[in-house]
């Protein structure tokens, strides 16, 4: 610090020792809670059962209530596939409500929570997604989110996402959500049942 003034070495002295403890506070804060890990695979830490609700742009006359739409421009390979109903290459964003019944939630009624992310085709020969996404909560039950990410195996009943981490009320998370279709319209609307078993939990 040769070459500063005394008034300049006292300020940056005082910058790097708030700058320390706020980190200090950051890490006691995370420490703070008691990490809980099941034994068992029918014993996780905590549970729920949430409703994913997609509505897709159909590109003429719901943009009012889609949720999710295209994001990609097709190429000519996804072109070929799209006739096939692969929609392969096709990158898809969404901003979907998520419930605790089947129900779409009412007009001017806020979801539980919901999922932002993206979910993309990826498979030639059929029918095939992968998601990345959060579930974000902002309610007076839970605040924070949960991170997912994996394949949408389409062709089986029953497929599962790692959870991979968290944030707020679901801190550093990890645990499986095993998605089913529960109901779909055409191309335009789908619902999956997600049944959320997380196996590392934070209090």
């Amino acid at each position: 610090m040769q070459g500063l003034s005394a008034s300049s070495k006292l300020s940056l002295a005082v910058l790097v020792v708030v700058f320390l403890l706020s980190l200090e506070s950051s890490a006691s804060a995370a420490h703070s809670r008691r990490r809980l890990v099941s034994d068992a695979e029918d014993e996780p830490c905590n549970k729920m059962t949430l409703y994913y609700h997609d509505i897709l742009y159909n590109g003429v006359n719901n943009t009012a209530n889609a949720t999710s739409a295209a994001s990609t421009k097709p190429t000519a390979l996804s072109t070929t596939h799209w006739k096939n109903g692969t929609y392969f290459g096709t990158l898809v964003t969404f901003d979907d409500p998520m419930t605790v019944g089947k129900a779409l939630p009412a007009a001017g009624e806020e979801p539980v929570a919901r999922a932002q992310g993206f979910y993309l085709y990826d498979k030639q020969e059929s029918y095939n997604s992968w998601f990345g996404f959060s579930i974000v909560f902002n309610s007076t039950a839970h605040k924070g989110t949960i991170n997912l990410l994996g394949a949408d195996l389409m062709d089986q009943k029953t497929r599962d996402l790692s959870v991979v981490g968290g944030t707020g009320d679901f801190f550093m998370t990890r645990g499986i959500a095993t998605l089913q279709l529960d109901a779909y319209e055409g191309t335009v609307y789908f619902r999956l049942k997600m049944e959320i078993k997380l196996y590392e939990c934070y209090v």
